[in-house]
This record gives C-alpha cells, structure tokens and sequence, in this order.
C-alpha cells in the first residue's frame, strides 16, 4: 500500500502563518503536522509516500527529505514546479498517479488525526472508502450520510457527517483525469456515493481540521 500526502494549497484562512511556512509543516505538539501522518503511515506498514506541493514547495524536500529517517520512502509531485499552481483535490491526485498504486492511501496534509491506524482495506469493486467524523462547530452540516450497508449517501435521509479528510481510493475515480488540468473532488466523490461506490466509517477519535490561527493555538 502506498500514500498520498495533499500538502499543495495556500493555506488562505491560516494566514500571515502560512506567508512563509506552509500549512503541513506548521508545528504541532513538538513536531511538524505532517510528520504525525509519516510516522503513522511508517507504524501500518506503508513504505511509500508521496507528497503533492505547490505553494513554497521547495520547504518539504528540505525539511523532510527522502523519508528514511521515518522508514519511509517520500517522492514528490511538485504541482508548483510542473504546472504554476495546485491543482485541487482530484487534480493532484491525477498527476500522481504514476506514483501510486491501483489502491493507496489519500490523506490531508492540514488535519491533525494522531491516533489513526492506516491499516484498512478496500471492500471489492468499491472505488473508495473515506472515514467521517462527528461534525465540528465550524461545519455543522457535515457533508455525508452512512447507510446501514455501510456504503454512503447524500445525506438527505438520517444523520450527516463530515469527511476527515482521509480515504482508500482506487486509481480508476482519477484515470480519465487530464493530468495538469485543476479539478476538485467533491463531484467525483458525490458522483461515486450516487452509484453506490464510496464505503464510509466512523472515526470518534481526535480530529482537527487545522484550517485557521485560533484552531491550529488550541491545539498546543
């Protein structure tokens, strides 16, 4: 199993902190947020990752290297260098693909989960499977539902919850992707969930969308 770290957007709302120091390698609790998803990922058994970058992309080379400190393997898709620009969730994703496997690991470079396991699988044919969290404060609507199948839906039915921002995704939701081109993925993913093909659960542990100053200070 391979990874993918998403550590390519500006950091907008976290600003003047990410003028000059990108959101995954912010600190938190001693160490860089990124680095909790490496040594995770190096704890499941993943020996490979890659990180997309974009803005100030030069700094995650520099700061991590070629991963062996964490028993990993790190290479970078330099959205940046390549193309002028991040090129969104699904985008990203699509340039790198040659990377990755036929099922890998997507996780977001600015959430702090510590306590995650990344040793799950993928239910057959399902092209992915993403772990929800009880909604925060700051996104009270959340943004999907949990059939009793496990499978999810739009929500419209029962409770909703917010996606982590970490998943099991196959290859095939990117392929028809033209690499360079931005594209988001909430429409794949809504496209996907309507045809029955997205798996979901539940994830009580901690979780922080670190996506302004006052939650990344609280986080100590």
């Amino acid at each position: 199993m391979k990874a993918l770290i998403l550590a390519a957007g500006r950091g907008e709302r976290l600003r003047p902190l990410t003028d000059t120091t990108p959101k995954p390698l912010l600190p938190v609790r001693g160490r860089p947020l990124i680095e909790w998803h490496l040594l995770a990922l190096a704890r499941a058994g993943v020996r490979e990752v890659v990180v997309n970058t974009a803005w100030l992309e030069e700094q995650f080379p520099a700061a991590l290297g070629d991963g062996a400190r964490f028993g990993l393997r790190i290479r970078y898709s330099m959205e940046g260098r390549d193309h002028g620009c991040a090129l969104e969730t699904a985008g990203g994703i699509a340039k790198a693909l040659p990377l990755l496997g036929d099922v890998f690991w997507v996780v977001a470079g600015d959430v702090f989960l510590p306590g995650f396991t990344f040793d799950a699988t993928l239910p057959t044919m399902r092209q992915a499977r993403l772990w929800m969290v009880p909604n925060a404060a700051h996104h009270p609507g959340g943004d999907f539902g949990i059939a009793a199948d496990g499978r999810l839906t739009d929500g419209r039915e029962g409770p909703r919850y917010t996606w982590a921002s970490v998943g099991l995704f196959r290859r095939t939701m990117f392929e028809a992707i033209e690499v360079g081109t931005r594209v988001p993925l909430r429409p794949l993913l809504e496209r996907e969930i309507a045809a029955g093909q997205v798996d979901g659960c539940l994830w009580r542990g901690e979780w922080t969308d670190v996506g302004t100053p006052e939650r990344w200070a609280a986080l100590g």
